[in-house]
């Protein structure tokens, strides 16, 4: 019973819009930010179960054993609900953030850019043809809904655009780094399929510079956070940077689907998780 439940909150794409609003409320914890907190945590969540359930109902069946997919065989119904409650609520939410139109249209664009070569029509399959675009479209779109998207609709913020350009990219390459993972994992199925990325075309000693370049990166802007940050906020920030480097050959050696889909999903928010906890505990 518990492990079904556990599948449920983990396959249905519960989990990973919950890891969402995460980094959303520690985006605002950070930056300061005066959003309509209720229409935008609703907005995320409701979107990230309609784009998670799209991108799964059209994920074929595999020939590697895959928790997900096995489960996403039986529950086709349910990722399709899934996929229309999901789209309702964005509407929903979205319609209350309509003035804001340009900066949303853009995390909706880039969303279905990161699906769109799994829809079956001609009109969408050149997008498999698109070097690098697979990865950097995934990292980019969630560091833009969960980081930059927020600052830019909010009334008021207390620091400046440069400390949210450094959160950002902060964001960016910790992601990208976790979204290596992801790829690297899966590019023999990307390359049988024809999805190209930079992932599939680097070798296996290039692939660990650009994972670690990518880390090291993220570390240096989050200690170009340190005047605007408290000192735990500041540790937390960097020790997700060094779970996330720790992890790399344990997860290249576990390719469990729930080592991924809730292990390394849930580093995203790991910082966030820290700082959440730190609050609870009367953390200023």
């Amino acid at each position: 019973m518990f492990r079904g439940f556990f599948n449920f909150l983990l396959f249905s794409s519960i989990y990973i819009a919950l890891v969402a609003l995460l980094m959303v409320w520690e985006t605002e914890e950070i930056l300061g930010l005066a959003l309509d907190k209720n229409t935008y945590f609703g907005f995320v969540f409701f979107s990230t179960i309609c784009s998670y359930n799209f991108h799964w109902y059209l994920t074929p069946g595999s020939e590697k054993h895959s928790e997900r997919i096995l489960w996403g065989q039986r529950q086709r119904r349910l990722q399709l609900m899934g996929c229309l409650i999901g789209l309702m609520g964005a509407a929903w939410y979205g319609l209350q953030l309509v003035q804001h139109w340009l900066p949303l249209s853009g995390a909706v664009i880039l969303t279905f850019l990161y699906s769109a070569p799994k829809v079956p029509h001609a009109t969408f399959r050149w997008l498999k043809k698109i070097a690098i675009g697979k990865t950097i479209f995934l990292a980019f779109v969630w560091m833009y809904v969960t980081t930059l998207l927020p600052y830019l609709i909010a009334d008021t913020t207390k620091v400046t655009f440069m400390d949210a350009a450094y959160l950002s990219i902060y964001r960016f390459f910790l992601i990208y780094a976790i979204c290596i993972l992801f790829d690297h994992r899966d590019r023999e199925e990307d390359r049988a399929e024809g999805i190209r990325s930079l992932i599939t075309s680097l070798e296996e000693p290039h692939l660990n510079k650009l994972y670690y370049a990518s880390l090291l990166i993220a570390a240096l802007f989050a200690i170009a956070l340190a005047p605007v940050l408290p000192l735990f906020v500041l540790f937390s920030l960097l020790a997700a940077v060094a779970v996330v480097w720790s992890v790399k050959n344990y997860a290249q050696t576990h390719p469990s689907d729930y080592v991924y889909y809730f292990q390394l999903d849930g580093l995203m928010a790991f910082s966030a998780l820290i700082h959440l906890l730190w609050r609870l505990a009367g953390g200023i």
